[in-house]
């Protein structure tokens, strides 16, 4: 059912599709018929929105975008019932991937004011915040985790079940298979540079905040101590609500744990 949207000829949009008012739909592009878009989304050319798919308002997709595309799930059976949900005003440009997820009824999330630059993959099952930059041809993997303001760098890799911090910042072309807490600088392969200073103070942290991430941030990682030793003294310590964040983060990462300091930097 369609309210008002502007169909270019040539598209493809099962009758099924439900479109709210002022969407557009460009050349050629497929639209299946479990697809949800919502009101005033752009999409462009040779886009491909297949299986059940929920895109909320004011999204634009770039061309030749294919989103709810089976996940790359040697195990995956066609006849799951999975999904992709995304919320509102993204931007997700040409080329990106997005798959559905795998497990019955599971679904790859992303919310809303996100920017997914050309050729962006986001596998099954990830779940994107929001306010995320996704720079051009990163990889996610399955089950990987970004959380809001973080920022990934053109051409990095994240292994599947991975979880990204809030307000991280990675280089471009690095890789990772670890845990990457909030409000660090990360490069390279599995490696933290620092705290991402600039990235707090534009978020608007106070400095008080700052600096208690900071001595948080080097009490895990530029002491002598180990994981279980730094946050038993941090238990003792008066911390903020943001450095209580970055140690809870610590204290619950994955089975990999999370990325350590590059050797021979120790800066904050």
């Amino acid at each position: 059912m369609t309210a008002h949207a502007k169909i270019h000829p040539p598209a493809i949009v099962d009758p099924a599709a439900r479109m709210g008012t002022d969407v557009e739909i460009g050349p050629f592009s497929v639209i299946g018929p479990q697809a949800t878009i919502g009101e005033k989304t752009i999409v462009q050319s040779h886009v491909v929105i297949e299986g059940e798919v929920e895109i909320g308002t004011g999204n634009f997709v770039g061309h030749g975008a294919i989103i709810g595309a089976p996940p790359q799930d040697v195990s995956f059976s066609p006849e799951r019932k999975t999904k992709v949900e995304i919320g509102n005003d993204n931007v997700i440009r040409e080329y990106c991937t997005i798959h559905r997820g795998t497990a019955e009824g599971s679904a790859t999330k992303i919310g809303d004011k996100n920017f997914l630059m050309a050729g962006a993959h986001v596998g099954h099952n990830c779940v994107v915040g929001n306010n995320v930059v996704i720079a051009n041809n990163c990889l996610l993997a399955g089950f990987v985790r970004v959380d809001d303001g973080a920022f990934l760098g053109g051409g990095s890799t994240f292994h599947q079940f991975m979880h990204i911090g809030r307000l991280v910042m990675v280089q471009g072309s690095s890789a990772f298979g670890k845990d990457l807490p909030p409000f660090v600088i990360a490069a390279e392969r599995n490696s933290v540079f620092g705290v991402n200073v600039v990235g707090l103070r534009r978020a608007g942290f106070s400095a008080t905040d700052r600096e208690e991430i900071k001595a948080a941030f080097k009490l895990v990682y530029t002491t002598r101590l180990n994981i279980s030793q730094a946050l038993r003294k941090a238990a003792t310590m008066k911390f903020g609500a943001p450095a209580r964040e970055f140690l809870d983060f610590v204290a619950n990462a994955k089975k990999r744990g999370i990325c350590p300091l590059k050797r021979g930097v120790e800066r904050a």
